[in-house]
């Protein structure tokens, strides 16, 4: 075990837990709004995140508790959901949280603004569902994400979510302290004879949040190289005999300590199909007992595949195998992405229709009435579905007939295809931050659609309205939209102004770099426009806008940034004067 001079205060809180019981049963029995600070960090491991509505604090009269209300989140691994589990979530949103339902970028759902006299019906009743928000957050592996696309009978994708499947079923925290509090406390009670064992995990549970993800070289929807574990497939003769081993990839960042940064995977090994459980329980169990437990800010495992190097690491993980060599990573890597709109055959005489959920919110606003037309469609047609690591949504086992039907009840609704969008909208995304997240610094979901809608004002104007290319825009440095890796990145830094980062990819293969700080959201476009006109008149063929930003540079970028605003001021100087 790693000898730590200190533990950070939630290794003490998780180790007295008793497997994470706290005191949380019998604080959910007191008429209160909100935990105490020990149970509130436990209840993470349980699926939700005690909030405070940061939008009502200045509504809050003197003496008054913060509004707190509660963010479940719902495992579901690889983003297979039935319609039965689908309604019971939309109908959740709506009786005991805040009318809204959320896609996660890691294909899970959230329900927001639930309280705390609410928490106990939500956990049960997506339980009764046959979902799960048990290891939704917390330092455990979290949802187990893949392509969501069901192809079937092609030796491919089955396989890969048999494998997200059998990973999240292998690694759920085995405590019975979940079933005791939120599902049947009786009948549990009953068979909970003997103590309770953690035998991945130990009962400290992991240094931090540990993320796996599951992807095809010709589709990394999942941004597979982001992950603690990336496993990427390698098919041979039309079969998945196995995949590449990724280790030590992750996103977030504290500004203020030089020592955190986003970092992709390393290739690590190719392992064959079916050594997946015991390599993965290996590099997990490696975390458990080498990752920081003393700073927080450098507790996930990428900090230590970064401070061992890849050849010590592996070695670890082969020790851990019992002496067995890994064998090296097979050349295959990423050349494509697939975000899965629109209407595709399935392999087995059915099809799958892809529909955007704009930064994963289903409500009804306006002409836009996409919870309803949801509600419609998985009432009338019963058909499973697949959340995307994009924040949409795939209607599944589709019927051929079905399909004018289907695009008249979207029509019904206001809820365009991915034609009737523009490609700038089709591939952003947006993390919720204000007004719950604890962490924001500033605005994301709420401001991203009108920063879409100027960009594409700006986008046609230049006649680049057809351009693929990435925006995520997260209001802190944490990355859960993962705006690292995309061809612009927009990274809350202060209250109304982001870090505007460039030279990423859609393949999400390459990290990318800050182009300026400290931008105020009324001037984001605006200071992209200059890239783009540099773009259009400099680009290489068919190069996309991530990789001319890589190339040129930024100094280079900044260059041209000045020369045209300077002459845009010229020009605006000599309009004025006549």
């Amino acid at each position: 075990m790693a000898e730590e001079a200190k533990k950070a205060k939630q290794e003490t809180v998780k180790e007295a837990s008793n497997f994470l019981r706290g005191t949380i049963a019998e604080e959910l029995a007191r008429d209160t709004r909100k935990f105490g600070s020990a149970d509130a960090g436990l209840l993470k491991f349980h699926g939700t995140y005690q909030q405070d509505d940061r939008d009502a604090r200045k509504h809050r009269k003197p003496g008054d508790d913060k509004p707190y209300s509660f963010m479940v989140r719902t495992r579901v691994p690889g983003g297979k959901v039935s319609a039965d589990q689908f309604l019971t979530e939309l109908s959740l949103g709506e009786r005991l949280g805040n009318g809204t339902l959320r896609i996660t970028t890691r294909q899970g759902f959230q329900l927001h603004g639930v309280v705390k006299g609410n928490l106990q019906e939500t956990i049960h009743e997506i339980n009764k569902s046959l979902l799960t928000t048990l290891a939704a957050c917390g330092d455990v592996d979290r949802n187990v994400m893949c392509c969501p696309a069901p192809h079937h009978n092609d030796g491919v994708h089955d396989r890969m979510q048999a494998s997200a499947d059998a990973i999240a079923r292998h690694l759920t925290p085995q405590t019975r302290a979940y079933f005791e509090i939120w599902v049947d406390k009786e009948k549990v009670a009953e068979q909970s004879a003997g103590p309770d064992v953690e035998p991945i995990y130990g009962n400290a549970y992991l240094p931090r949040k540990f993320k796996i993800g599951i992807a095809l070289p010709e589709d990394n929807c999942i941004d597979v190289y982001t992950q603690d574990i990336g496993l990427l497939g390698v098919v041979e003769g039309g079969q998945l005999v196995g995949y590449n081993v990724l280790v030590g990839g992750g996103l977030g960042a504290t500004p203020s300590d030089q020592d955190t940064f986003p970092r992709l995977g390393d290739r690590m090994a190719f392992i064959a199909y079916d050594d997946v459980l015991p390599v993965v329980t290996a590099i997990v169990m490696v975390q458990r007992d080498f990752g920081n437990r003393a700073d927080r800010k450098r507790a996930r495992m990428k900090y230590l595949v970064h401070d061992w190097g890849l050849p010590r690491f592996k070695a670890k993980v082969e020790e851990y195998l019992g002496g067995r060599t890994l064998a090296d990573p097979h050349p295959v890597d990423i050349h494509g992405y697939d975000d899965h709109l629109g209407w595709h055959p399935q392999g087995n005489g059915k099809f799958y229709f892809g529909i955007n959920v704009e930064n994963g919110r289903i409500k009804d606003e306006g002409s836009l009435r996409l919870k309803t037309g949801l509600r419609c469609l998985f009432e009338r047609f019963r058909m499973p579905g697949r959340l995307t690591p994009q924040q949409s949504i795939l209607l599944c086992d589709l019927e051929l007939e079905w399909k004018e039907e289907i695009l008249a009840l979207l029509r019904e609704h206001g809820i365009k295809t991915h034609e009737e969008i523009s490609s700038v909208r089709r591939f952003a995304m947006a993390c919720p931050a204000l007004p719950t997240c604890g962490l924001a610094i500033t605005e994301a979901e709420r401001v991203m659609p009108a920063v879409v809608d100027e960009l594409e004002v700006e986008l046609a104007k230049l006649g680049l309205d057809a351009e693929k290319f990435t925006i995520r825009m997260t209001g802190c440095p944490n990355a859960c939209a993962r705006p690292y890796t995309s061809d612009i990145g927009l990274v809350g830094k202060a209250v109304g102004r982001y870090t505007i980062l460039v030279g990423g990819r859609l393949l999400g293969t390459r990290l990318n770099v800050i182009y300026k700080e400290m931008v105020p959201l009324r001037e984001v476009v605006q200071e992209l426009v200059p890239l783009l006109v540099y773009f259009k008149a400099d680009r290489q063929p068919d190069e996309s806008l991530g990789d001319f930003c890589h190339r040129k540079g930024v100094e280079d970028l900044l260059r041209f940034d000045a020369e045209y605003k300077n002459l845009s001021s010229q020009e605006s100087g000599i309009r004025s004067q006549s």
